[in-house]
């Protein structure tokens, strides 16, 4: 008998999974982020999204860049959609040192290997060099798809104390003293030295040459992860760490920022014997870096002007950053406190005693204003009285109607805590809290 409708079994989802037995032990550390958790309520048009660091592509020319990427299909389709080298395009690649060379590289093309964005980098070096229990020392607070990359290899994050100009250099000196004296072997540093995501701060030129020389000492691998390297706001961009140390550092980039972030295009720039593992593990990985988009971003580089447009994305940024800063100071609350970022897309908010920024989310989004939580930027719980806020999305009147509204919650909850005391974590009145499933 054919199975009518009605007689068909009726499938409901269920959050039980039949395979959980299956999955391989390190698929234990693959979770949702915080960030990821908080896109389907923080993308309303009603809600203000200081939330995610989106790249603001609305300063781009568009009809530029769609007649670029016509002129691409038609002229060099044949070969721009088809299969490419693992290492990536070579001209693209010669394009990617001129790109470096603003911050002080001096590099071949040979020694780049491009990537499905500079995540996807990140990726590969923790695949060739992390075993399940190593050591990745990382800045605290650090970027969440990085500390995602590391649970989900099994690595050990360790984190490093900051303040408000970067990686205390002591601090880390203490840290591998204390790891090497237990026997524990540290594989790299992972460090966003400019413009750091979450906390918005720079290392200086001194803490720089310190850092590389407390990892020379300990002959520990540094990870240079620069994404807003070019997104300075007052002078010429920092000096990279690896423009100082080409034998130690893996130099991470990214087009997402100063570009556009659908293409996915990235990069890393290693030493020859760790390039070559790279470009093996790429192979495994994908074949080859998409060519679509290698050419789209090498057609953009060549027709148009790159280093005008990022000037562009400097000043549009700067005055995102201003509006923050500016309502930050006229709103919020005295004892709050927040970085002063020179760069790049974030600030970060201390908020007062007492405070738990994980529970506060779900009130803040009631009050139609989205932020990150702290702890996503830990991979040891702390973090609850902090707060990321981005500034790179929403034009000024935006921001500054996010901070009063985030400025009105704060003070409810100053409130409600000298009433009641510590507020319960909670989902929140009247707020559905995304899940894990959620895109």
């Amino acid at each position: 008998m054919e199975d009518s409708p009605e007689h068909r079994p009726v499938h409901r989802e269920t959050r039980f999974d039949a395979d959980v037995a299956r999955y391989a032990a390190r698929a234990k550390g693959m979770v949702a982020s915080e960030i990821r958790a908080l896109f389907s309520v923080a993308n309303r048009p009603e809600v203000v999204s200081l939330a995610g660091g989106s790249p603001n592509i609305s300063g781009l020319p568009l009809d530029v860049v769609g007649s670029l990427l016509n002129e691409l299909v038609v002229d060099h389709g044949t070969i721009a959609m088809q299969y490419c080298g693992a290492q990536g395009d070579p001209f693209l690649r010669e394009q990617i040192t001129d790109v470096m060379s603003q911050v002080g590289i001096d590099a071949s093309p040979d020694d780049v290997v491009v990537t499905v964005g500079s995540q996807q980098a990140l990726d590969l070096v923790t695949k060739i060099f992390c075993d399940p229990g190593d050591v990745v020392l990382c800045e605290a607070p650090s970027y969440v798809g990085a500390l995602g990359v590391f649970a989900a290899y099994q690595c050990d994050v360790v984190h490093v104390e900051m303040d408000d100009e970067g990686l205390i250099p002591e601090h880390l000196e203490n840290a591998l003293a204390r790891l090497t004296a237990v026997g524990r072997r540290v594989k790299f540093l992972y460090t966003i030295p400019s413009y750091h995501n979450p906390m918005g701060v720079s290392l200086g030129a001194t803490r720089r040459s310190q850092i590389l020389d407390i990892c020379h000492r300990y002959d520990v691998l540094v990870v240079e992860d620069d994404p807003y390297g070019l997104l300075g706001f007052e002078g010429e961009p920092y000096r990279a760490l690896r423009a100082d140390d080409t034998a130690r550092v893996v130099y991470l980039g990214s087009f997402s920022k100063t570009f556009a972030p659908g293409f996915r295009v990235g990069w890393a720039l290693a030493p020859h014997a760790i390039r070559d593992k790279l470009v093996l593990a790429q192979e495994s990985a994908t074949l080859c870096p998409p060519t679509f988009s290698q050419f789209a971003v090498s057609t953009y580089l060549a027709n148009h002007d790159w280093k005008g447009q990022i000037k562009s994305f400097r000043e549009m940024y700067r005055e995102r950053r201003d509006a923050m800063l500016e309502s930050l100071a006229d709103l919020m609350p005295a004892t709050t406190k927040w970085t002063t970022p020179k760069g790049g897309f974030f600030v970060w908010v201390t908020l007062p005693e007492g405070i738990d920024s994980k529970a506060m989310s779900p009130r803040a989004v009631t009050a139609r204003v989205a932020y990150v939580p702290g702890t996503a930027f830990y991979a040891d719980g702390y973090g609850s009285q902090n707060i990321r806020l981005s500034y790179c999305l929403p034009p000024p009147d935006r921001i500054r109607e996010g901070i009063r509204r985030l400025a009105a919650v704060v003070e409810r909850e100053m409130e409600l805590r000298e009433t009641f005391g510590p507020l319960d974590s909670g989902r929140g009145e009247g707020v559905e809290f995304p899940g894990p499933e959620v895109q």
